[in-house]
């Protein structure tokens, strides 16, 4: 085991900036990656968005030896190794999509110390090939993200993460980070237990997702609900739109197409080819929406899905939490919304009691559901219930959901409720809430003339309220457990029932879903008060947008990987003039300052200039670049030489030369990887080739020493790269 200088909080900010361009910590992440750089363990329970990757991130970088990071989706991998690699850290996988050659590249490069972060499937991980390469290699620290898969009680179960057991039991010195958007205390137990973390610290961050509005309502055409939602409110957006069911995913992409919406379907039915398509366009597309079952969601890092919509109800508030988180990931504005009906009650409802599980799963996950009916029939904070629920308190009403918004009105409804529960009661505790209604109503159709229920008190005794008016009540009803749903979707009478029927307790309903009321337009005053980017920074936003989409389609990877919404918005509104005031925007590393930093100050000048004196840019990433390599090769140098100066005291090549070199070495490494039939990184990464166009070396002498170029890369390739440098000056 090999002793680890604790890295001081100084280090750690010097990283996050220079990397990710970030200049603080948010929340508890500073203490997380404290105490894992030091070496120890910690189970980190963060909302989605709240930046829990920051958290094993950076460590890996401080710590020596590569951080392996356990996934559970092999599709998303690649997003997440580019995204890192845009960055300039050293980043790459090991899963099932590898070619036999691509695993040993990948295999080698760890071995060598040349990575800084590896992602593994769980299924990949537990191979005995995998785990003695891993002993072999030097190990910086274990991050098991979607931990709650390892528990029977989570939303999630997954096999394989039960075995992950063995990563204590092989590695007990190297730190391990399991971390999770939403587990309950049955599920946190697990976790502790299989990742044996019994006395390591649990970090807790808020549940709070203040930039999300939590919007329910009734369902009452669902399809016209969601497009009128859409066109109002997020045309052009990224959205995903959940249903319960494989045909209801089908059914409603096709709909929106047949609208002009651009959407597309996915679910576990398809074939993993259509599915790789459906996420490959969400990815990389601005704009498309994903019609989608629960199959579709988990560690996806679009951070720019501007909605999440629900076209059924969820099983449970856990996993309509981690749902709803998949929207505003980068902070801007967002909406959670969803509408349900008595439907989807008695069907979650049905489905749970004809389950396999055994008594004392259902009787957890019942409650769950029940959470979260009481959530969707709130006449009270939305944000607050939820909050609630994971143990968190907020003391003021949200103003950020649709209860705040437009406060709906409650009207004592203890006699209406009555009625209901004898209607139930008294035609036999086993018909629908449309027999229900009909009798309530008086209506002599003919199933009720068949069963004499024309001959029941109860028949007619509603005639007072309209259809909707008594679905409602009978939605609630079943929402609060006075009602429950038997196997042919009858209703009956709870014990629960017995206090409303005899006077013996009162009943307040939500007027709102009861009768029909005039549109609320609050709604449309406060949404305009949220829109991300103003009118006057509109045009300059969607020029950097467009630019993102063309240089992501050029370098094959989603374009949020290049700069994230909330990144534009900020160059939008500051329009900086310089790679200096560039550079102190929240989002822009020295890598990506260095990178694309002319091509954004060109647009922000084409768009109308930029605030400020303008100034000439600098020499791209000459101090920037260095920084960012002294981080990646391990070690810092003791000195460091003034900008466009070597550590010699001579002059530094002029850019063009630097340009023309570097462009030579690009050329020359796909050769080698054409040739070797490898990925170009494996050749040399990034990293070295802008060590190399800026030093210009002419011998094998002059390449030692610099990041990248260990004695197997320096054998293999030195020579190439030496003649390369020389053709690019001579010419």
């Amino acid at each position: 085991m090999t002793a680890v200088s604790p890295a001081s909080p100084t280090q750690a900010l010097e990283v996050l900036n220079r990397v990710w361009g970030y200049s603080a910590f948010r929340g508890v992440q500073a203490e997380i990656v404290r105490t894992v750089t030091d070496g120890g363990n910690a189970l980190v329970l963060m909302p989605t968005g709240g930046g829990k990757s920051l958290c094993y991130q950076v460590p890996s970088l401080l710590r020596p030896g590569t951080g392996v990071v356990v996934s559970p989706l092999i599709a998303l991998m690649k997003d997440q190794v580019d995204a890192l690699r845009q960055l300039g850290v050293r980043a790459a996988f090991l899963n099932s999509s590898l070619t036999a050659d691509g695993v040993r590249e990948v295999e080698q490069a760890l071995l060598e110390s040349e990575l800084d972060l590896l992602y593994v499937a769980p299924e990949r991980l537990l191979l005995p090939r995998t785990l003695e390469l891993l002993e072999r290699a030097q190990v910086a620290l274990f991050a098991i993200d979607e931990a709650h898969c390892v528990s029977q009680w989570g939303h999630d179960f997954r096999p394989e993460y039960g075995q992950l057991h063995v990563l204590p039991q092989r590695f007990p010195y190297v730190p391990r980070l399991a971390l999770t958007a939403t587990a309950d205390e049955r599920t946190q137990a697990d976790m502790l237990r299989v990742l044996q973390l019994h006395g390591a610290p649990r970090f807790v961050s808020s549940f709070d997702r203040p930039n999300i509005q939590y919007r329910v309502t009734a369902k009452e055409g669902p399809k016209t609900q969601l497009l009128d939602f859409i066109r109002a409110e997020h045309p052009g957006d990224a959205g995903i739109v959940y249903c319960l069911s494989r045909k209801s995913v089908e059914e409603t992409a096709r709909w929106l197409q047949s609208q002009g919406v651009d959407a597309v379907a996915y679910h576990a039915g398809l074939s993993p080819r259509e599915r790789n398509q459906a996420q490959e366009r969400f990815l990389n597309e601005e704009g498309l929406i994903v019609v989608a079952t629960v199959a579709f969601g988990m560690g996806i890092d679009k951070p720019n899905v501007r909605f999440v919509a629900h076209l059924d109800l969820p099983k449970s508030m856990e996993g309509y939490y981690q749902e709803t988180g998949r929207a505003g990931r980068d902070g801007l504005p967002s909406t959670a919304w969803m509408v349900y009906g008595l439907a989807d009650v008695v069907n979650v409802r049905r489905m749970l009691a004809q389950s396999d599980a055994p008594e004392d799963v259902k009787r957890v996950e019942a409650g769950k559901l029940d959470a979260l009916l009481t959530y969707c029939e709130a006449a009270t904070c939305r944000r607050q219930l939820l909050l609630e629920y994971f143990g968190e308190h907020l003391r003021e009403p949200c103003g950020n959901c649709d209860v705040c918004l437009s406060p709906p009105r409650v009207q004592d409804a203890t006699r209406e409720a009555q009625m209901a529960l004898s209607a139930a009661i008294r035609t036999g505790n086993r018909f629908g809430a449309a027999h229900l209604t009909d009798v309530l109503l008086g209506r002599e159709t003919e199933k009720v003339l068949a069963m004499g229920h024309h001959q029941l008190p109860t028949f007619g005794v509603g005639r007072e309220h309209d259809e909707r008016f008594w679905r409602g009540v009978l939605r609630q009803l079943t929402s609060l457990g006075y009602l429950t749903s038997g196997e042919y979707h009858g209703l009956s009478a709870t014990g629960k029932a017995r206090a409303i029927l005899k006077g013996e307790a009162k009943l307040a309903l939500r007027e709102d879903s009861l009768q029909p009321r005039e549109r609320v337009r609050k709604r449309d005053s406060a949404r305009s008060g949220r829109t991300a980017v103003s009118t006057q920074d509109q045009p300059l936003f969607e020029a950097l947008r467009q630019w993102r989409l063309s240089k992501a389609r050029e370098q094959g990877v989603p374009p949020y990987v290049i700069f994230t919404d909330a990144t534009l918005k900020a160059v939008s509104e500051t329009r900086p003039g310089s790679h200096a005031a560039l550079g102190t925007v929240s989002g822009v590393g020295q890598r990506k300052l260095a990178d694309y930093g002319d091509e954004v100050l060109q647009v922000v000048r084409d768009l109308g200039g930029a605030s400020g004196v303008q100034a000439t840019p600098p020499d791209r990433g000459v101090a920037g670049n260095r920084a960012v390599l002294d981080i990646l090769s391990g070690s810092r140098r003791a000195t460091e030489a003034p900008a466009g100066v070597t550590s010699g005291g001579e002059s530094l090549p002029d850019q063009h030369r630097i340009e023309a070199v570097a462009e030579a070495l690009r050329a020359t490494r796909r050769d080698l990887a054409s040739e070797a039939g490898v990925s170009a990184f494996l050749v040399f990464p990034n990293a070295t080739l802008e060590a190399v166009a800026q030093r210009q070396p002419r011998s094998i002498d002059e390449l030692r020493g610099l990041p990248g170029l260990g004695p197997k890369r320096l054998e293999a390739y030195g020579e190439k790269i030496v003649q390369t440098v020389r053709a690019a000056l001579s010419g």
